[in-house]
């Protein structure tokens, strides 16, 4: 049995519906956010007898509930009338139509730039009769119903009394569906224009908003909560897509809960939300709804795995551990309600396991998908996470998700895996997690970490400087400087001027490679310049303000894992070989892994043994 009819209904009647209140929008639909060209584009399809699409209702009444609230614009006298019926499909078109032709208020809308601005909308009654295409013939003007032109200087047409209306044959849109009372007032101030009206623009344009027909597709009140998220995934296509936040809002909303509230909160009805308590901590400013719903759905079905387990389950029949988009769609409320407590308690220890991993910026964090099983194992493990061997067991994982850059890309599966294999290792009943033993770092990956956005290059910027890396000029770390606001940057440690003159000739895929890089101040940046090396470093040293001997300041470049030996005698093919060396140190000691020096499977060999002989 069909569980849904399609038919077509006059656009006078669905206007009056939603005027009175008997047709209004689910609250978890997206607000109105069609631009001037787009409303002006749907009355000349109107008015041309063209079809726009078919809308798609729900009727209510069933178990299906929702949160409802009016069209945009739309007002009432009094409290809002329960609706008969909610607009699941067609939001953008019904809104632009009732406000242009049932409202006496301007159309509130928006200027090709975004911008908001207030409209009423005519019709060139004189050029509507000449312009079979009808494309030119709806004007918007201002708020005080005039077209003014020179930035606002001059007023072109004047439509401010009814009057000059009239006398300009410009007819109002909002007095489409009930002319009676502008064709008086026509009779009154332009008589000899009542037959024209009447013969040739009445039945051309005005009919074809009358009797224009807007197919239905109506769901009835038996639909289920599934379908009715399946149906508003399918037929809200248009424009940015539906993200997973915005469907579970709708399901959630079928059982009376404002996920929206929840997440953001609401200042009108005093909720609390928890992304204010989330992005209170810098480093976790980036997360987003999905990301928590994600973690949500990773708990609840490790727990009915675990449940299926001890149940004796085997095989398929024991559910899977998921954090994909169809597991976090089947959420139930009570699901939810059961772990986003604890979800948010384990982002926040991801906060504090962060920063003692230096990391202190959404800015500076490699990967913001990472934080969804980091959360939820946090979410288990609560305060066990600071027990010396369970907390060096997740920077092992940690680590070797950023620098083995496991976390890029579609990570649904990854992020399931390591939750159930995290959690199994710590307590001694599993193996090392995959995303540990698939890691992998080879040497030469080095010489081709140029984009300071990427997660390895992040994680190897970071690893430098929780090794206490000091700024060539300021008296103080990078970290503390960074923590003042002080101006930083990643800079080339061999200036890129001496690697391109002509004698040295060094590429700049070399030259630009993380290796030759590392975050200083501005202020010891601009003292660098374009120099060699062993002349900056005496400028630096012999500075009135700095007066570094050579003991101190060959100790800060050891701070930034820098061979000073190499790089005050000016020797490019040392100072990168050592300092090549270094960083993979670091980087063997973060992973828990031994790195297997002298790969080279992306870089030709020449390239690195004379870096500096016209390459």
């Amino acid at each position: 049995m069909s569980s849904f009819d399609s038919t077509k209904t006059p656009l006078p009647d669905i206007i009056k519906q939603i005027t009175e209140g008997k047709l209004q929008l689910p609250d978890f639909q997206r607000g109105w956010v069609w631009d001037d060209d787009h409303v002006r584009s749907l009355l000349v399809s109107v008015a041309r007898s063209f079809p726009v699409g078919a809308v798609m209702l729900l009727e209510t009444g069933g178990d299906v509930r929702f949160q409802v609230r009016p069209i945009e614009n739309v007002s009432f006298n009094g409290s809002i009338p329960e609706p008969d019926r909610l607009i699941l499909d067609g939001q953008q078109r019904l809104t632009s139509l009732t406000q242009v032709l049932a409202l006496d208020t301007p159309v509130k809308t928006f200027n090709e730039k975004g911008k908001p601005i207030n409209r009423y909308y005519y019709i060139d009654i004189e050029a509507a009769l000449l312009d079979e295409q009808l494309d030119d013939v709806f004007v918007a003007v201002e708020e005080d119903r005039t077209l003014k032109t020179n930035f606002g200087r001059d007023i072109r047409l004047d439509l401010s009394s009814r009057q000059k209306e009239c006398e300009a044959l410009y007819f109002p849109c909002n007095q489409i569906l009930s002319y009676g009372a502008w064709l008086t007032d026509l009779h009154k101030f332009n008589p000899e224009k009542v037959g024209m009206f009447l013969t040739d623009f009445l039945p051309k344009v005005i009919t074809a908003f009358t009797s224009y027909q807007l197919p239905v597709i109506a769901l009835g009140k038996s639909t289920s909560k599934e379908a009715v998220c399946l149906v508003f995934e399918k037929v809200n296509t248009g424009g940015v897509p539906l993200s997973v936040f915005e469907l579970v809002t709708a399901s959630f909303a079928a059982d009376g809960f404002n996920l929206r509230d929840d997440w953001y909160g609401s200042a009108l009805r005093k909720v609390p939300g928890r992304v204010a308590r989330i992005h209170a901590e810098p480093v976790l400013e980036a997360v987003e709804p999905t990301d928590f719903l994600q973690a949500v759905s990773l708990l609840h079905t490790r727990e009915r795995r675990l449940s299926d387990i001890e149940a004796g389950k085997t095989g398929k029949a024991i559910s899977a551990v998921s954090a994909k988009r169809v597991s976090v769609l089947s959420l139930s409320l009570a699901d939810y309600q059961r772990w986003a407590d604890e979800v948010e308690k384990g982002f926040l220890l991801a906060a504090k396991f962060l920063r003692k991993e230096c990391f202190f910026t959404a800015r500076d964090l490699p990967y913001r998908t990472q934080l969804v099983p980091l959360a939820a194992v946090l979410s288990c493990l609560k305060e066990r996470w600071l027990e010396p061997k369970i907390h060096a067991k997740l920077c092992q994982w940690f680590w070797c998700g950023v620098l083995g850059e496991l976390y890029g890309g579609a990570v649904e599966t990854r992020i399931a895996n390591d939750l159930e294999e995290l959690l199994a290792w710590i307590d001694g009943k599993g193996d090392e997690p995959r995303t540990i033993y698939e890691a992998s770092f080879l040497p030469n990956r080095l010489y081709t970490l140029r984009s300071r956005l990427s997660a390895a290059y992040k994680g190897l910027n970071t690893l430098v400087l929780r090794e206490g890396a000091h700024d060539f000029f300021w008296k103080a770390t990078i970290q503390e400087l960074d923590h003042e606001e002080v101006a930083l940057d990643i800079h080339h440690i061999f200036p890129k001027a001496w690697c391109e003159s002509p004698e040295r000739k060094i590429k700049p895929d070399i030259f630009n490679a993380i290796i030759n890089k590392t975050p200083i101040s501005y202020k010891a940046n601009r003292m660098i310049g374009g120099k060699a090396p062993s002349n900056y470093l005496t400028s630096i040293q012999s500075h009135v303000q700095v007066g570094l001997n050579d003991e101190a300041m060959d100790a800060i470049l050891q701070s930034h894992l820098i061979d000073p030996a190499s790089l005050r005698a000016d020797d490019f093919n040392l100072f990168y070989a050592r300092r090549q060396d270094s960083l993979l140190t670091i980087v063997e000691k973060a992973m828990g892994k031994v790195i297997e020096r002298g790969v080279n499977t992306s870089h030709d060999e020449a390239d690195m043994d004379n870096p500096g002989d016209g390459l």
